[in-house]
């Protein structure tokens, strides 16, 4: 139990009840019919310790992390697509609006070269000095 709780766990087992039944030599079901206090105390020490430090055991702790992590990259992938989404709206908007300025400014150049001289009027500059 011990070994199991101070998270030295060897390879292939976990920190539960299977392990603790594999490590002492007992079959599990001998663990469950036999000896259930201490599969009992196993989970109450267990609990406390998830509760005081965390899970004992590392790898499974580092899976929690690594799932976090992937969990916030997730949501930063979805942000940043989200972005990029409305900056291509964006791009497309301001490129059909400037097209559509471009063809009125070609339209108002041939409407003025197409001007007779006697049609136009000349509008003098407007005095920026107030009064």
């Amino acid at each position: 139990m011990k070994q199991l709780l101070s998270g030295d766990i060897p390879e292939g087992l976990r920190c539960d009840v299977k392990s603790l039944s594999t490590l002492s030599g007992v079959p599990r079901a001998t663990l469950y019919r036999t000896y259930p206090h201490l599969k009992q105390e196993f989970e109450q020490q267990l609990g406390r310790v998830r509760e005081a430090r965390g899970e004992p055991d590392p790898r499974i702790a580092q899976i929690d992390r690594l799932k976090e992590e992937a969990a916030q990259l997730r949501k930063r992938i979805s942000r940043m697509n989200q972005e990029l989404a409305e900056g291509e709206n964006f791009r497309t908007t301001a490129l059909s609006r400037l097209a559509a300025q471009h063809e009125e400014i070609l339209l108002l150049r041939r409407q003025l070269k197409e001007a007779s001289p006697e049609g136009l009027r000349i509008v003098p500059p407007h005095d920026l000095s107030l009064p």
